[in-house]
């Protein structure tokens, strides 16, 4: 019977687990408070947790496991029948690892292919920012030509209200004339649909009902709907996909910056793995032009600001002052009156006051001419710049869509560039953070390890775990198709104490049986045994703990599922072949050390 002291290992264990996550919590952007508050969640857990462990669980052991004698073994037929079957179970795992360990070199060979198949996965697996959840309501944008009416756009909005009353799921709409996040005007029209509780919704999701009334609006002539679901994070966006604005750079003019443009979404909507691509923003629009000339004005004697003072109370308005009216306050506002400023002519016929005192026309210096110009300039960075969004087609990432339109615009001239903005830079930045956050952590929790045990060889054997959990998070996301987005990332930075875990199980109890005398393969096959059951039973209690996010169905599942998947697939893929290949690290460690430290005695000698 072995005296093995189990508080060192849950000491390590516990330092593994709250030290990981120490990288996340310098992470920048948005994505970086995602990441902090996660972390900050997992180590205080996992502090309490081992404070329980080491001073509340011995006590309630004692207290309620009592030793049972044979007669009363009635009723306890199945922890007979699984006691019995675990230790067959125990002792074929005992004999397998014997032959294991006798072919350490052709198991190492197996784990640098299989890590070779890590880093193919997870660069292959396409990325994400977050999912794009059921939050029960969608919104759509109605954009008319710039010249339409408001009666015109008013006759679209009743085409709209009358396909969502047909809707069984939504449970209401509220309709606002005159306003879209791309600009405000008589040709705009935005609308937000609430839809019923899940349980009412007989199975449809706010995707669904978006799809359904973009394609019935889609006949409407001159008038283009797009349904979208709002952003995954509030403030960060206006609706979900990525959001892309292509800059003039060097000063071709908006015209050239248009066409090259409408260029790229052309491009953009015959891909395949794009869908609704369009320019973000109001169109061009048939505009009224005053010229003045100013040189013939001053010369009549009337001043610029004479002019534009009379124009702005003729066609806008001016407050003069207050007056008592009945013991209440009224403004006096001039401006007017609506026959006579509804035509061009009529702004012609207005009089201007020179400094003679004299009422000359406007016509006397001034002309007017029709004209196509830009509703809107928008700059980003410094440069000027058009807005171009979309999404990803049915069963394509963001990731691959956001690849896609750096492609297309790479074939653009040199004076233009792109960049993304929203949750689409948040995307990018957390994309290239992953590797560094997943060196850092194997980095901290290699060096906690090094301190504890004041060695450099056995934190070596610990992380070599490592990638056998992160294998399997990639397998499992991968053959459920689905991200590498931002939660997928926690479960992986997760995985990586996970998996040492169960090596520090093992790792520990064969140093404490070759302290006490025991040789290198006793000791590795003695402590594999005695551990292999705790190994087991916490890793399935943990893997079981993930199947109802991997199951979840409603509100917030899609986050579940990228949670639970990627963590699901590494606990089986970190314990199954971590009870192989620890003692196979450890084994192969050990041997390089040994004869490290004699050839360098052999040198001293």
């Amino acid at each position: 019977m072995y005296r093995l002291e189990i508080t060192p290992a849950i000491i390590g264990i516990t330092l593994v687990l709250t030290a990981v996550f120490i990288p996340m919590a310098f992470a920048s952007g948005s994505v970086g408070i995602i990441y902090r508050q996660f972390c900050i969640s997992m180590a205080v857990s996992i502090l309490l947790s081992a404070f329980l462990a080491l001073t509340l669980t011995p006590a309630l052991c004692a207290t309620i496991l009592k030793p049972h004698q044979r007669h009363q073994s009635k009723g306890r037929a199945f922890s007979v029948w699984f006691n019995t079957h675990f230790h067959r179970l125990t002792a074929f795992y005992a004999s397998s690892l014997g032959f294991v360990i006798k072919h350490t070199g052709r198991m190492m060979m197996i784990y640098a292919a299989l890590c070779l198949a890590l880093y193919a996965g997870l660069f292959s697996l396409p990325s994400s920012f977050l999912p794009d959840e059921d939050q029960g309501y969608f919104m759509s944008s109605i954009q008319l030509p710039s010249d339409a009416t408001m009666q015109r756009t008013l006759k679209v909005v009743e085409k709209f209200e009358d396909e969502i009353a047909l809707r069984q799921a939504v449970n209401s709409n509220i309709m606002i004339l005159g306003f879209g996040f791309s600009g405000s005007g008589q040709n705009s029209a935005m609308a937000f649909t609430t839809l019923k509780d899940w349980k009412q919704r007989e199975g449809t999701t706010a995707q669904d009902e978006a799809n359904h009334i973009q394609s019935r609006m889609a006949s409407v002539p001159g008038a283009v709907t797009m349904s979208l679901l709002p952003p995954a994070i509030s403030d960060m966006g206006t609706s979900s996909g990525f959001t892309y604005y292509l800059q003039d750079r060097g000063g071709r003019g908006y015209q050239t910056l248009k066409k090259a443009a409408d260029d790229l979404v052309v491009q953009a909507n015959q891909n395949h793995q794009l869908a609704d691509v369009y320019i973000d923003g109001l169109g061009e629009g048939a505009s009224l032009t005053l010229n003045i000339d100013r040189e013939k004005a001053e010369s009549m004697g009337v001043s610029f600001d004479e002019i534009n003072q009379t124009i702005s109370v003729a066609t806008g308005s001016n407050y003069v002052n207050d007056y008592t009216n009945n013991g209440r306050v009224q403004q006096v506002i001039v401006q007017a009156d609506a026959p006579y400023r509804m035509q061009p002519e009529h702004l012609l016929a207005l009089s201007v006051r020179n400094r003679q005192g004299q009422m000359l026309p406007l016509s006397t210096f001034a002309t007017l001419s029709w004209n196509v110009t830009p509703q809107q300039l928008t700059r980003y960075q410094g440069y000027p710049a058009i807005r171009i969004t979309g999404s990803a087609a049915q069963g394509e990432s963001t990731g691959t869509a956001m690849a896609t339109i750096e492609k297309l615009a790479a074939s653009l001239p040199s004076e233009f560039a792109g960049e993304w903005a929203g949750s689409s830079l948040q995307e990018k930045e957390s994309a290239s953070q992953l590797p560094g956050l997943i060196v850092l952590s194997i980095l901290v929790v290699f060096m906690v390890l090094a301190a504890l045990y004041e060695s450099w060889s056995i934190p070596f054997a610990v992380m070599l775990v490592v990638p056998l959990g992160l294998l399997g998070a990639v397998l499992a996301v991968t053959l459920a198709s689905m991200t590498n987005d931002v939660f997928f990332k926690v479960g992986l930075i997760t995985l990586i104490g996970l998996s040492a875990k169960n090596a520090i199980l093992i790792i520990e109890f064969a140093r404490q049986l070759m302290n006490e005398g025991q040789n290198l393969i006793d000791a590795t096959l003695a402590a594999a045994k005695q551990r292999f059951r705790p190994i087991l039973m916490t890793s399935l209690a943990f893997t079981l703990g993930v199947v109802p996010l991997m199951l979840a169905n409603g509100a917030s599942d899609s986050t579940q599922h990228a949670i639970g998947t990627g963590v699901f697939g590494g606990m089986i893929s970190g314990t199954l072949l971590a009870i192989f290949f620890v003692p196979v690290f450890f084994v192969v460690i050990t041997r390089f050390t040994g004869m490290r430290k004699q050839s360098q005695k052999k040198r001293n000698d």
